[in-house]
């Protein structure tokens, strides 16, 4: 009888010290606990930046991904993919272009929600289904600009032994890191992804937000989405001057003055459009979106690099760090070397290049771009112009000053 009272008061004891414990817990991290869940409640500020972020880049070809891609590139807590869904693409729609056959469409954003998932949770072993020809052992010299990946270029990643200036080298080109590091090794990447804290994906195979409905409402993941917009204007400059082949009909109206009849109009169509929806659903604050959607202009990000990344930062709850402070500054200034005119630099004058495509484009080709993406325009604060001393006037700027704050 002894024992058993002996042994009653134990299990009591017992009891309050392992309740006690959990009260502690969780009133000392109650707010670690919220973010966990993603149940933040409203009207509260709190800084959930020890838990892990993903973040996705939704952007188009030349809108200047690949500059605000490196915004997270040089942050020494961050996996950063360049543009994994390529593979997808290639192997289900094996054009350049996006498809608008509605079935192609929904096949491809299929696949590629179930990659970004996989990749993500750092399953990197999944992406080999679609790199061609297959990684043998895991292993792989094919996937698409593994050298714009710092992590992907670092040891444990990078196996072979590098000097200091070699190491150097391999972080700042991309040629350099293929060619010294040899194949990526699939195993160790997904490795060195599970090291950081937080991952970053760029994409330009994405058309809309509304595509990413189910990851961005996905609890496990606590995705985060900067939407790039750029000037319509730009990026058809950028693109004439980039895909000369794809573009050739565009710079013969540029160099006759004279629109071709069988121009691709769709190029700049299907641009305007998917941005207008994008961008609406955004703006609309559907619930689903609430703390996961920010909207960014290129030429804001060029004009002011520094500001506008501590708001990217402060959004998705990341320290901005003193490396991500230093290439801003190194690479914003411009250069007059070769390396600044490789046609997928991201060391520019940053500034000077968010509304060169003024003297790059006839009035003709800007007319024709301002009526088809007049609502595009007009959302995100870009002036029109009718003459041709305003459109090469410098001294106004066509991008009006506009606030787009996170929805939170």
């Amino acid at each position: 009888m002894l024992c058993s009272w002996k042994s009653m008061v134990l299990l009591a004891l017992a009891s309050i010290a392992i309740q006690y414990t959990a009260i502690r817990t969780f009133s000392s991290k109650p707010l670690n606990i919220l973010c966990s869940v993603g149940l933040i409640p409203t009207g509260q500020t709190v800084n959930c930046s020890l838990k892990e972020t993903h973040i996705l880049i939704l952007a188009t070809t030349r809108s200047g991904s690949s500059f605000v891609g490196q915004l997270f590139n040089q942050h020494p807590e961050v996996f950063y993919l360049f543009e994994p869904l390529y593979h997808v693409q290639s192997v289900l729609l094996p054009r350049l272009a996006q498809s608008r056959n509605l079935a192609e469409r929904r096949l491809m954003m299929g696949a590629a929600r179930d990659l970004l998932r996989s990749l993500y949770h750092c399953h990197l072993g999944s992406l080999e289904s679609y790199i061609r020809p297959h990684p043998a052992n895991h292993s792989t010299d094919k996937l698409f600009r593994r050298g714009a990946s710092r992590s992907l270029c670092s040891p444990p990643v990078c196996e072979v032994p590098l000097g200091p200036e070699d190491q150097g080298l391999v972080l700042t080109d991309e040629g350099e890191c293929v060619k010294k590091c040899g194949p990526l090794n699939v195993t160790l990447a997904a490795d060195a992804c599970r090291t950081m804290r937080h991952t970053a994906i760029k994409t330009v195979r994405i058309p809309q937000v509304s595509d990413l409905k189910a990851l961005i409402e996905d609890p496990k993941l606590n995705l985060k989405v900067v939407q790039l917009v750029r000037d319509p204007r730009g990026i058809l400059a950028s693109r004439i001057e980039t895909f000369r082949d794809t573009y050739r009909l565009w710079r013969l109206w540029r160099a006759t003055g004279r629109r071709p009849h069988n121009l691709d109009l769709g190029q700049i169509n299907t641009v305007c459009d998917d941005f207008l929806k994008s961008v609406s659903t955004g703006l609309s604050k559907p619930a689903w979106l609430r703390g996961r959607y920010m909207l960014l202009r290129y030429e804001d990000v060029a004009r002011f690099p520094l500001q506008k990344t501590r708001e990217l930062y402060n959004f998705l709850g990341l320290d901005l760090d003193q490396s991500v402070k230093d290439w801003i500054i190194n690479n914003t200034r411009g250069s007059s070397d070769q390396s600044s005119r490789h046609k997928f630099t991201t060391v520019r004058d940053s500034a000077a290049n968010a509304e060169n495509w003024r003297v790059k484009l006839s009035l003709d080709m800007v007319t024709y771009t301002q009526n088809a993406c007049q609502p595009l325009l007009q959302l995100l604060g870009y002036r029109t112009v009718f003459h041709s001393r305003e459109l090469r006037n410098f001294s106004r700027s066509l991008v009006e000053d506009r606030m787009f704050l996170p929805f939170l």
